[in-house]
């Protein structure tokens, strides 16, 4: 098993592989996400939920639903890079280890 540490340019290999494993899973959230808003409404899901011309509701709910979807995705999509780099290094990256575990 690698020592913490012992690999300096480890660090950068999990930041690019979170950044990556997040836009995908954000690109993929709001696929779902639209396709799930017009099954549900008949229409297509709100552009830019500031237009006056879109509902308060509609804003809202639209705002919640990819706000919460898409938080959730690279949330998941973020462990699962850790999982992948403590399986591939021995050890949590830098950046997940410092809250003592």
């Amino acid at each position: 098993m690698a020592k913490k540490g012992s690999a300096p340019g480890n660090s950068r290999a999990f930041s690019i592989l979170a950044l990556v494993a997040s836009v995908a899973a954000a690109q993929v959230s709001k696929r779902v996400l639209d396709t799930t808003w017009k099954a549900a409404t008949g229409r297509k899901p709100p552009v830019n939920p500031a237009d006056p011309d879109v509902a308060v509701g509609e804003a809202v709910a639209w705002a919640a639903a990819t706000g919460a979807t898409i938080a959730l995705a690279r949330m998941i999509a973020q462990r699962r890079a850790a999982e992948y780099y403590v399986k591939s290094t021995g050890n949590l990256p830098p950046q997940l280890a410092k809250d003592g575990r």
